[in-house]
């Protein structure tokens, strides 16, 4: 008897899916998580990799736990230092916490660099510590230089973004709680 190897599905691939079995089409997603459409399906076809408020927000939106939304593989990778964008890396500081409300993540954000996306929210609240380096923090329209040392807490539901300023790795502990 053949043995069945089981495809591993991409992450993109079982959002799609669980979105499918929810009766739900892309826009109604987009509705539901805040984010435009054209984001939604790159996800989906793979194209680009979420950062964690997204996974947040889609979890959500779904009415999984985020958990569910990761592989194994994932899950280890996700516990060591992951490129989610082209300009940051990060590790959880909390990997056991996925059902849980509060997570923390060691950020390493590359030189003069920012998220690609142009901004990201999620629900809950989100809190910065800049162990090395200098970025820029935007909530909504007000921007906020930050050095080693300094911090910021916010409401994350609104529009923020990141930004190294640096000519070197910046590093920070970031704090995302979620209701």
């Amino acid at each position: 008897m053949a043995k069945r190897t089981e495809q591993i599905q991409s992450l993109g691939e079982r959002i799609r899916r669980m979105r499918e079995r929810q009766h739900l089409n892309i826009e109604q997603l987009a509705e539901k998580t805040g984010y435009k459409e054209e984001y939604l399906n790159k996800i989906e076809e793979g194209k680009i990799s979420p950062p964690v408020g997204a996974l947040i927000s889609v979890s959500r939106a779904l009415a999984v736990d985020s958990k569910a939304l990761l592989s194994e593989d994932e899950k280890k990778r996700r516990q060591s230092y992951l490129k989610r964008t082209k300009a940051y890396a990060y590790r959880s500081l909390t990997p056991d916490a996925q059902d849980k409300h509060l997570w923390a993540y060691l950020v390493a954000l590359e030189p003069k660099k920012q998220h690609e996306m142009v901004a990201y929210k999620h629900e809950g609240e989100e809190f910065m510590y800049v162990l090395e380096g200098k970025v820029e923090v935007t909530v909504g329209e007000e921007a906020k230089q930050l050095k080693k040392g300094q911090t910021i807490h916010f409401n994350s539901g609104v529009n923020h973004n990141l930004r190294n300023l640096n000519s070197k790795d910046s590093k920070l502990i970031v704090v995302v709680y979620t209701p």
